[in-house]
């Protein structure tokens, strides 16, 4: 699986000009799942994401998880995190299936919500307008392949 994080002050997701999910302070997760990605991945994801610490603390130094700075999480599907850039035009044959991507998707969401972490959602394959406010700016780049 693959995420891209972003440490927000605020960030929510819309669809056809109606707010479906947002947060205050927190992460924006866009995640995609590949071919062969499996559940176990999911949960190696989701338990990374949730004890990383990159919130500040009282000193000013990124020494707290989203879970210890009372953040929350919104998790938006993004199939494009799959592109294969070889060519001009990417391509997204790395992508999982449609089926399986939704699965894992909310999979993934459940488990970072076991965490103990208020999660909000956009809409699996919908056409969605994310916005959010980046802090510091924070971005991380995560592959279960790299953990």
């Amino acid at each position: 699986m693959r995420a891209l994080l972003q440490r927000v002050s605020r960030a929510s997701v819309s669809v056809d000009g109606a707010v479906v999910g947002e947060i205050g302070a927190g992460l924006l997760i866009l995640i995609c799942a590949m071919q062969g990605d499996t559940e176990a991945q999911a949960d190696k994801l989701a338990a990374k994401i949730a004890k990383l610490r990159i919130f500040k603390d009282a000193a000013g130094k990124m020494n707290l998880s989203v879970k210890d700075a009372g953040g929350a999480a919104l998790v938006v599907s993004q199939f494009t995190l799959a592109a294969d850039l070889r060519g001009n035009r990417p391509g997204f044959s790395y992508a999982a299936a449609p089926d399986e991507g939704r699965r894992l998707y909310e999979y993934f969401s459940g488990r970072i919500a076991a965490e103990g972490i208020a999660v909000a959602n956009g809409i699996f394959g919908a056409d969605m307008d994310v916005s959010l406010n980046n802090d510091g700016p924070v971005t991380i780049w995560m592959d279960t392949a790299d953990l």
